[in-house]
C-alpha cells in the first residue's frame, strides 16, 4: 500500500495575551539554528504592540554558558507568526521570516505544539520544565494524529533553572 504525505497542517486559535510569558521546550526536530543547545532551552514573548512580539531564546551550551537570540514575531492569523533572529536592517527580506505556526494547544495553555504547514519544523512547548505523565501521554496522541514522526523526536533535558529572563530592549526599527 502506498502512503500518500499528510495534509499540510493547520494553525489552531491562539489567545495571544495568554500565550504570551515563557515557555520551555520539551522536544523537537533537531534543526541546524538550534545545535548549539544543549540543555534547558526556553522562549519568552513579549508584546511590542501592533501585532508584533519580542521572541527571546535561551539555552545553555554543552560547556554550561548561556547563549541567547533575540527575534520578533509578527501574527499573520490566528495561531500563525512569521518570526525573524536576522537583524532588523533584512526585516524587508521575505526569506528571514519563518513560519511559526500554533498546530496543537491544551486548552489550559500548559502545552503547545509548535510546527509550520510542511512539518520540517517540531517544538513541544510546556509550561514547565518537564511534562506530567498525563501530558506527555497526550502529546505523543496529538503529535501522531498530526502525522509527526517521533521517531525524530529530541527530548530536552532542564538541569538548571534559567534566571528569569529580562525584559531586552525593544528591537531597534
Amino acid at each position: 500500500a502506498q502512503t500518500s504525505a499528510p495534509s499540510p497542517l493547520a494553525a489552531v486559535a491562539v489567545d495571544l495575551n495568554r500565550y504570551l510569558g515563557t515557555w520551555y521546550q520539551i522536544a523537537l526536530y533537531p534543526n541546524m539554528f538550534q545545535k548549539q543547545c544543549a540543555s534547558d532551552t526556553q522562549a519568552t514573548y513579549r508584546v511590542l504592540g501592533e501585532g508584533r512580539v519580542e521572541v527571546l531564546n535561551r539555552c545553555r551550551k554543552a560547556d554550561g554558558e548561556l547563549t541567547q537570540a533575540l527575534g520578533e514575531a509578527r501574527v499573520v492569523a490566528p495561531g500563525q507568526l512569521k518570526v525573524r533572529f536576522a537583524p532588523s536592517w533584512l526585516a524587508w527580506l521575505p526569506f528571514v521570516w519563518a513560519d511559526y505556526w500554533v498546530v496543537d494547544l491544551e486548552p489550559g495553555y500548559r502545552y503547545a505544539i509548535v510546527s509550520e504547514p510542511d512539518r520540517d519544523y517540531l517544538w513541544v512547548l510546556s509550561r514547565t520544565p518537564q511534562l506530567s505523565a498525563p501530558d506527555d501521554a497526550a502529546v505523543r496522541a496529538r503529535l501522531l494524529a498530526l502525522g509527526f514522526d517521533l521517531q525524530r523526536l529530541q527530548f530536552e533535558q532542564h538541569r538548571q533553572a534559567l534566571s528569569p529572563a529580562a525584559a531586552a530592549p525593544a528591537p531597534k526599527q
